[in-house]
């Protein structure tokens, strides 16, 4: 089986049709968390997409939302969430989707250590994120560009904060942690025409790489949530970095930035700020 940007096309794709079969129906809802929800239709999700990778590619290591690490060769390493915006659709609001990123390095056995999500950013290969309500098709290739629906993407032209529309989200912890983000969503509220919150991490990767927002920040969350969206924006022009200014947004703690890169330095520059 050859690894191929239409093979994490067809996964999302079929992922997404049971996503969109799973709509607008009554679900099982449990809790990871306080407020961090998961349904039966997450489950149905991730056991089909571990299913064909570990059918067709055996041995390679796995982070997925629902089942945490699937232990494997740290030369290749896939990163899946399955339901990407669960809290907004369990309560019926079409915003959500199913995001696939595989990155690939060299092994270099005196670097090896458990922890292989270790500066894979710059390793990422291929990202595939899929909206099934609105099908649209985010696809990356290290290297070839982005593109949705077949269309190639470019990020904004954006240079002043005072012009940009951004996009954040918050942390299912956000109640109880000093990382809650809602200081700097305040003032990048005053400084700029608006910060929405979609609730979909890689959704926002996406919307930024389409140029439908001009920026997007986030201080905590998981690989699985911006793998393939960070590829997304990083082939479509973004520049995508931790909110210090790090190439490494995959590795704990994790945090982003993707915007244009004419308000990179802008969004730095406020994030540091007391």
């Amino acid at each position: 089986m050859q690894l191929t940007l239409s093979y994490l096309e067809r996964l999302a794709r079929q992922a997404g049709e049971i996503l969109r079969a799973g709509y607008d129906k009554e679900h099982q809802v449990g809790y990871k968390g306080v407020i961090d929800l998961v349904t039966e239709v997450d489950h149905q999700s991730e056991a089909f997409l571990l299913g064909e990778v570990q059918r067709d590619f055996p041995g390679h290591h796995i982070f997925s939302e629902e089942s945490g690490v699937i232990y494997g060769s740290d030369e290749h390493v896939w990163y899946i969430d399955p339901l990407d915006g669960t809290v907004n659709y369990a309560h019926n609001i079409p915003i959500f989707c199913v995001s696939i990123a595989y990155a690939a390095r060299k092994h270099d056995a005196s670097s090896r250590s458990a922890d292989t999500s270790t500066s894979l950013s710059t390793s990422l290969r291929l990202g595939a994120v899929y909206d099934p309500m609105r099908d649209e098709m985010f696809l990356a290739e290290r290297g070839k560009g982005a593109f949705l629906n077949g269309r190639r993407l470019q990020v904004s032209p954006a240079t002043e904060l005072q012009r940009s529309l951004l996009v954040t989200g918050f942390p299912y912890s956000a109640w109880n942690t000093p990382q809650d983000n809602f200081a700097n969503f305040a003032k990048f509220g005053k400084l700029t025409q608006g910060v929405r919150r979609l609730g979909s991490a890689a959704l926002d990767l996406c919307y930024v790489a389409a140029g439908r927002f001009d920026g997007y920040w986030e201080m905590s969350l998981n690989a699985w949530d911006v793998a393939a969206g960070g590829l997304i924006c990083e082939e479509a022009g973004a520049r995508v970095t931790d909110v210090k200014g790090g190439a490494d947004y995959i590795s704990p703690p994790q945090s982003i930035i993707a915007c244009a890169p004419g308000i990179h330095t802008q969004m730095l520059e406020e994030l540091k700020g007391p």
